[in-house]
């Protein structure tokens, strides 16, 4: 029993040597720690008033930061009517800027045209007139490549001197087929007066109230006839003429509005499908560049056949 307590009491005796050692170690660490954090502490606190000091001489010598402080407290806040009157004559520079230029000018900025085409069919003001230049208030993606512009009710613009040149380009393109090889469909009724004094001239086949379907396809039928173009006045309405012509695989020619889709269409004449004046204007130039073009001689058309009352029409507004 002796020996056992005599074992104990010196791991008791080593343990507390131990326990000593590591509490002077960890004493000495604390001690080093404290004295670092110190030194940082100084450092800093060296460096702060190192930097506050040469601030304050560079603000002292600098001369510019007191006529700043003076000219701020100086400047006082515009009203609003100083600003307008400065706004005012920004505006007057402005006008008189615009007074210098030319009218020409001015309609260059807007429009971006130059001039305006000096070899067109028909004055500007006819074709306004006729409002051949008025589309709807839908514009397709087919149709807005010949879009100048939108009204502000809405009301999409045509650009007059792209409708000229595809007037042209579409006689053209009529004037390769004999009058016996093409078909006029009109159904829209505000384009029967026009749609049939140009086909009566010319001896072409047209059908203005009706269009009987399978007529070109259906060789059962007893007025089954055979065309190499079909001519029509809009895609929607004359829709069963155009299925036809893709069915037999002929070309077709149509005047196309902004809100038509032109799937199937070999040729388009964009301009307003809508209104008798435009068809009517429509009708009587193809009507003057066909015979034109395929030396056909008819007396002279006049606008008067196609359009009702054309000496007494204004221009839209």
């Amino acid at each position: 029993m002796a020996k056992k307590e005599n074992i104990i009491e010196e791991i008791a005796h080593e343990t507390e040597k131990v326990i000593k050692k590591g509490m002077k170690k960890a004493e000495e660490i604390v001690e080093e720690t404290v004295e670092g954090a110190e030194n940082i502490v100084k450092k800093a606190g060296e460096r702060a008033e190192q930097l506050i000091e040469s601030k304050e001489i560079s603000h002292k010598k600098d001369p510019d930061n007191e006529k700043d402080k003076s000219e701020k407290k100086e400047k006082k806040p515009k009203s609003k009517l100083e600003e307008l009157k400065e706004k005012a004559k920004a505006l007057e520079g402005k006008f008189k800027e615009t007074d210098k230029k030319g009218i020409k000018e001015i309609k260059e900025e807007v429009t971006g045209e130059k001039e305006a085409k000096k070899d067109v069919l028909v004055p500007i003001e006819d074709y306004l007139k006729a409002s051949i230049h008025l589309g709807t208030r839908v514009i397709t993606p087919h149709m807005r490549p010949y879009v100048y512009r939108r009204r502000a009710d809405g009301l999409a613009v045509f650009n007059t001197d792209l409708l000229d040149d595809k007037i042209k380009e579409a006689a053209d393109y009529l004037a390769g087929f004999a009058p016996e090889d093409i078909v006029l469909v009109c159904k829209r009724e505000a384009g029967w007066k026009a749609a049939q004094k140009f086909a009566g001239t010319f001896g072409i086949r047209s059908f203005t109230k009706k269009y009987p379907a399978g007529i070109l396809t259906n060789t059962n039928l007893k007025d089954f006839f055979e065309a190499e173009l079909v001519f029509i006045c809009d895609p929607w309405l004359d829709k069963n003429a155009l299925t036809d012509a893709n069915k037999i695989k002929i070309p077709v020619l149509a005047v196309c509005d902004t809100n038509n889709y032109t799937f199937g269409i070999n040729k388009i004449l964009p301009g307003n499908n809508k209104s008798a004046k435009s068809l009517g204007i429509i009708f009587y130039l193809l009507t003057k560049l066909y015979a034109e073009k395929r030396k056909i001689k008819i007396e002279e058309p006049k606008v008067e056949d196609y359009i009702d009352d054309w000496a007494n029409l204004q221009p839209p507004k």
